[in-house]
């Protein structure tokens, strides 16, 4: 659900980013405030896991694809203000390293999947201490919710920029990404049973994630849906998708590696890039946080 430049423009650009930078920046506060806070490498390592996990498209009905979100699990793992730092870390990243996303849409990107996704995401769902199956329950209604909610969003958005009115967009874009929220259910109910394993040994909770991430970039990037995604597909059959050049180069743009390389080559080794960019940018935002030497990690 990566709005691109060209489907929106006016007075909602600069509203959305300054809605963005304030709820970034209120998340990083209270962050820096938490007394229970992950170990520096684990935020690092999910931030790396949601990335890879955004590369994998799954196909569903009517030719259109939907991919992980990761908003839920992400606060579900580190904490709802560790959520929206991971998820606005990666949205930077895949915009300006791959441009996935317009730069000047970032704003609105964070507010729909950060601030909505893994913000009220992950306040809906609330503190997951557990895999027992009402919790996982629970867990999975606040991940499936996560994507109508952040559908919505962008068909407010695109009624206010004047691209397509709001009742034409909404029941489009609301039963398209009700459906892919039940794969977002299914992959942050999975995704938390696997990777939610409390110990008192920090690189433990690190090792799965980051390890995960890797797997997906290198090994799975290469097969996923090349099926248009939920937005893409709603913009096209309503006939306000309008391709034109975008407003940076940006260095692995459509995650593919300059060059002559065979396509799934080149995937891979964009993939193992953004993995590798976002755990070290991670790794950076965290430890200037403090979030290593916290008195108790989640």
């Amino acid at each position: 659900m990566h709005i691109p430049s060209e489907m929106m423009n006016g007075a909602v650009c600069p509203m959305t980013a300054f809605v963005a930078a304030t709820g970034v920046a209120g998340a990083a506060w209270v962050a820096a405030k938490s007394d229970v806070k992950p170990d520096a490498k684990k935020f690092a390592s999910v931030s790396a896991l949601i990335f890879a996990g955004q590369m994998m498209n799954f196909p569903i009905s009517g030719g259109t694809s939907g991919h992980l979100l990761g908003g839920v699990l992400a606060s579900a793992l580190l904490g709802t203000p560790f959520g929206i730092l991971a998820l606005s870390l990666v949205l930077t990243v895949q915009c300006l390293l791959f441009s996935d996303g317009g730069l000047s849409m970032l704003g609105a990107n964070i507010l729909n999947m950060a601030l909505l996704g893994a913000g009220l995401g992950g306040l809906i769902a609330g503190q997951i201490r557990d895999r027992s199956a009402r919790s996982l329950a629970r867990l999975g209604f606040a991940a499936w919710l996560s994507v109508p909610l952040a559908a919505l969003a962008c068909s407010l958005e695109l009624a206010f920029s004047g691209t397509v009115a709001f009742p034409v967009s909404a029941p489009t874009m609301l039963g398209t990404h009700a459906i892919i929220g039940i794969g977002e259910a299914l992959l942050t109910v999975l995704g938390f049973s696997l990777l939610h394993t409390p110990t008192a040994d920090p690189s433990k909770n690190a090792a799965v994630p980051a390890v995960a991430a890797l797997v997906i970039a290198l090994v799975l990037s290469p097969f996923a849906s090349g099926l248009p995604d939920g937005l893409e597909w709603v913009a096209e059959s309503l006939g306000f998708l309008h391709a034109s050049a975008p407003t940076f180069a940006a260095p692995l743009a459509d995650y593919t590696i300059p060059g002559s390389l065979p396509v799934a080559v080149s995937t891979s080794l964009a993939g193992l890039a953004g993995v590798l960019a976002v755990f070290a940018l991670g790794c950076a935002m965290a430890s200037a946080w403090n979030l290593s030497r916290a008195s108790r990690t989640a």
